[in-house]
């Protein structure tokens, strides 16, 4: 890492959010883009996009002029569990259901840190369920299935 970058935390996270603010920026473009009081479907990308690529772009420039601390180790096996997590997430909720999906991804997670204990991360897991299925399912509506049919219901 070069000596004039004095926190490359903050550098990297400038560089991740411009390349993926520029890139939902040249996503965008290949949708109409409307007007302010009528967005077309190009609008909301471009617009959030140009937003995260500005945000990239001061996180850069901060991270020349104040000083922060090296990147540490990369958490390779921590990683991979959140992501199988919401991948395990998309896979369940069809089929076994909200429940089964958000005990899973939130236990699955939980497991990534070297906190975890299974009392705490059980007792999150079931109150995310219980007020997920009381917000989605009974107040707005929404067609989620509680417990699917690899369960039974």
């Amino acid at each position: 890492m070069p000596a004039f970058i004095r926190h490359p935390k903050d550098f990297w996270t400038g560089v991740i959010f411009l390349c993926m603010g520029l890139a939902a920026v040249i996503i965008g473009r290949d949708y109409t883009m409307g007007t302010a009081g009528r967005m077309g479907p190009g609008y909301f990308p471009t617009i959030l996009g140009g937003i995260l690529a500005v945000i990239g772009v001061i996180a850069m420039i901060r991270s020349f002029a104040r000083p922060g601390e090296a990147i540490g180790r990369f958490y390779i096996k921590n990683l991979l569990l959140v992501l199988v997590a919401v991948l395990l997430f998309g896979f369940l909720m069809r089929d076994a259901g909200l429940v089964p999906a958000i005990l899973a991804v939130v236990l699955v997670s939980a497991y990534a840190s070297p906190k975890f204990t299974w009392g705490p991360s059980l007792l999150i897991a079931i109150g995310l369920a219980v007020f997920a299925v009381v917000v989605f399912v009974k107040l707005l509506g929404l067609p989620m299935p509680i417990l699917g049919p690899w369960l039974g219901f």
